[in-house]
This record gives structure tokens, C-alpha cells and sequence, in this order.
């Protein structure tokens, strides 16, 4: 219908009797148009500066002359016209007022840059890790009832939460760097505004605490509070804080979150709060603890390796920065080796020959596939040294599936 709308007002172009506008306005308000000459009067205005006059009169008069049927059909063909001219739509266009591909696109979008700005590598290590903490809990098949999955549930909500204040901060404060390092990130990219960035983490964070406090566990609560406390200073730009900035304390600030708290705190929240049981730490806890301090320096220099662009232009004084990439990556490789080593010595001196095997082996073959990885990496590449980053993150999960067969 459209396209016979079109071709006519070609036709109408090439000749014809040209009629005086106030003749064809005057013509509008006659007969059966009454009942909408504002809107019609409205669609010849808008006919007007689409087509020209030559092309309406035509039009008009093919629609208001001829046999009964044509006027029939130009009629029916007219209100479609209407309702797309008086609403300010193109000619050639009839929009659905309900489009469920669009409305998914837009969902999809939606979910993919909240999936970004919640670094979901640091969700999956929180979550992962205080799982594996909360089995050191475990010492009886008994003890794996509903009360031990809705602890780890509460805790497992709770921290990411507060994952997602820390990483969201940490954006909020670095968005000019980020557009150097990371322009992916929703609010680097401008997807998200400064003020959407503030509305999240401000909620997530409120979220986080009202349920430590519903649940009644200051063990939880404590760790909640020291994460926000060390995640705040470690990013936000004010005086004495920022302490990103130092990359000891930066280092320092990442240990304390990794290493200590998430393993003492969230055990001693199965183990008190859960089980009722008196405070006590085990040989798996201590291990779990030490192996993860060294993983947690090498996730805190490891990460500045890809970003040093960014922190050379903003004055970030990160090891890398001052120490240079291929130094500061063999660095990391030698700690986890060193790491590494430990843990088969220490499987090697258990008395229980399944967590014996399961751990020598494991931690060897995860020995064996850094070095073999490490080897092959391009440190002239960024993207090659990104990925090998969150290759260190897949280690750092594995390493917390080994971690409740330690005994």
C-alpha cells in the first residue's frame, strides 16, 4: 500500500492541473474528512514538505474524483496514512508498537555490561573460596545438612555484594585510566554514567551490610566491614587514602582481603556460627592461608603488568611501572613455583593416603602447566599478557578445589 502511495506522487510530478493551496485546504474540510480534518489538514502539511504541492493535488484528486471504488481504496489507504503522518513517522515506515526482539536486545545489553562491571573473575574467586574454606569446617558427612548450605549461601551473597561496591569503587575512581587500560568497562566506555556507577555500588554496599547484620555472624560482619574498609582506601582519590597508589601497600591491601580474611573469617563463620563450635585452627586452615598469601602478591603485581600504559600517564608507581614487565612477570612465576613446592611437600607429609595422592599430584601438575604456559607467553603483547592474567585466576580456583582434601 506504502509503495502505491509513493509511485504516485511520481507520477503526480511529471504534470498535471496545479491547484491553489487554500483551495486544496478548503477541499480538506469537506465531506467525509470532518470527523479528522485536524489531523488530516496536520498530514497535508507534512505531504507538503515531503512531496511538494503538485504531488497532494494529484493525490487529492485521484482521491476525490473517479469512480466510488478508487475513492474507497484511496480512503482505506488514507487513515494508515494519517495515523503515521499526525504521529510524525516517516512515510515509508509503520513501526510496531511492541517489538520483543529489541526489547531482548536491550536486556541482553543490559546484562552484559553489568556482567563486565562486576569483574565476574574476582566474583568467581570470592564465591570459590568460600566454599572451599567452609569444607575445612566439615568434619563429619553429618555436618553437610541444610544448616552448612545456608551458611555458605549466607556468606556467599553477602561478599559478593561487597565484590561488587569494591570493583565498582575502584572503577568509579580510575574511569580516565581505565580509558586507557580497560575501555571495555561500562563506565570507561560511557555505557554507564558516573551517577549509574554511584547508584550501584552505593546500593550493593547497603545490601551487603543489612545482610551481615540479618544474619547474626560477627565473623561475617567483620569480614564485610574490614573488606570494605581496605577496599575503599585502596581506591578512592582522597587525602591519605588511595593506596593503590603504593604498590607495597596496594599489595599489602589485596593479601589482607585474599589471603587472611576471606580464610579465617569466613571459616570461623561456618565453624562458630553455624556449628556453635569453639574457635579453632587446623592444619588445612593454616596451609590454605600461607599458600594463598603468596598467590595473592602475585595477583596484586600480576595485575599491573598489563596496565602499564595507563599508570605511567597517571602517575601510578606500581612494581611494573618501576621495575619493568619481564621482570616483574618472572617474579610472579617463582613465587607460584615456589608456592607450588610447598604444597607437595606438605601432601607428601600427610597421613591420609587419598589427600596425599590428590595433592602432590595436583599441585605438580599445575607446577608443570605454568612453567610449560609461562614460557610461551609474548610480553610484548598485551593481549597475550592479559590472558595469561586470567589464566593466574583459573590456578587461583583450582588451587581452591585441592584446598578441602588437605588434611
Amino acid at each position: 500500500m506504502d509503495s502505491a502511495l509513493v509511485g504516485s506522487f511520481s507520477k503526480a510530478s511529471l504534470g498535471g492541473n496545479i491547484w491553489r493551496r487554500d483551495n486544496l485546504h478548503k477541499n480538506c474540510f469537506s465531506g467525509s474528512y470532518v470527523a479528522v480534518r485536524v489531523s488530516r489538514c496536520r498530514a497535508w502539511d507534512i505531504l507538503e514538505s515531503y512531496c511538494g504541492v503538485g504531488s497532494q493535488q494529484h493525490l487529492f484528486q485521484r482521491n476525490t474524483g473517479g469512480t466510488k471504488e478508487k475513492s474507497k481504496f484511496y480512503r482505506g489507504h488514507d487513515k494508515k496514512f494519517l495515523v503515521n503522518a499526525t504521529a510524525g513517522n516517516p512515510l515509508e515506515s509503520e513501526p510496531e508498537a511492541y517489538n520483543p526482539k529489541s526489547i531482548w536486545n536491550s536486556i541482553k545489553n543490559a546484562i552484559d555490561a553489568f556482567y563486565r562491571f562486576s569483574r565476574p573473575h574476582t566474583v568467581i574467586g570470592t564465591a570459590l573460596s568460600i566454599i572451599s574454606v567452609s569444607l575445612l569446617a566439615v568434619k563429619n558427612l553429618s555436618d553437610l545438612s541444610p544448616l552448612f548450605f545456608t551458611g555458605v549461601l549466607e556468606a556467599v551473597v553477602a561478599a559478593f555484594f561487597m565484590n561488587i561496591y569494591i570493583v565498582g569503587l575502584n572503577q568509579l575512581s580510575d574511569i580516565d585510566i581505565d580509558k586507557v587500560n580497560k575501555p571495555y568497562l561500562p563506565l570507561a566506555s560511557g555505557e554507564y554514567s558516573v551517577g549509574t556507577g554511584i547508584m550501584i555500588v552505593t546500593s550493593f554496599l547497603i545490601m551487603s551490610f543489612w545482610l551481615g547484620w540479618v544474619v547474626g555472624s560477627w565473623p561475617l560482619f567483620w569480614a564485610l566491614f574490614v573488606s570494605f574498609v581496605l577496599g575503599t582506601a585502596y581506591s578512592i582519590n582522597l587525602p591519605l587514602l588511595r593506596w593503590k597508589r603504593s604498590a607495597v601497600v596496594a599489595a599489602m591491601c589485596i593479601l589482607a582481603v585474599r589471603a587472611v580474611i576471606v580464610q579465617l573469617a569466613f571459616f570461623l563463620h561456618m565453624q562458630m556460627h553455624v556449628y556453635k563450635r569453639p574457635a579453632a585452627f587446623s592444619r588445612p586452615l593454616i596451609f590454605a592461608t600461607a599458600f594463598m598469601s603468596f598467590f595473592s602478591v602475585v595477583i596484586a603485581l600480576f595485575k599491573d603488568i598489563p596496565d602499564i600504559d595507563g599508570d605511567k600517564i597517571f602517575g601510578i608507581r606500581s612494581f611494573t611501572v618501576r621495575m619493568g614487565q619481564k621482570r616483574v612477570f618472572w617474579i610472579c612465576i617463582s613465587l607460584l613455583e615456589m608456592a607450588y613446592g610447598v604444597a607437595v611437600l606438605l601432601g607428601a607429609s600427610s597421613g591420609f593416603m587419598l589427600s596425599k595422592c590428590v595433592t602432590v599430584l595436583g599441585h605438580t601438575i599445575l607446577a608443570l602447566v605454568l612453567w610449560n604456559r609461562a614460557k610461551s607467553v609474548d610480553l610484548n603483547s598485551k593481549a597475550a599478557i592479559t590472558s595469561f592474567y586470567m589464566f593466574i585466576w583459573k590456578l587461583f580456583y583450582a588451587e581452591y578445589l585441592l584446598i578441602p582434601l588437605v588434611r
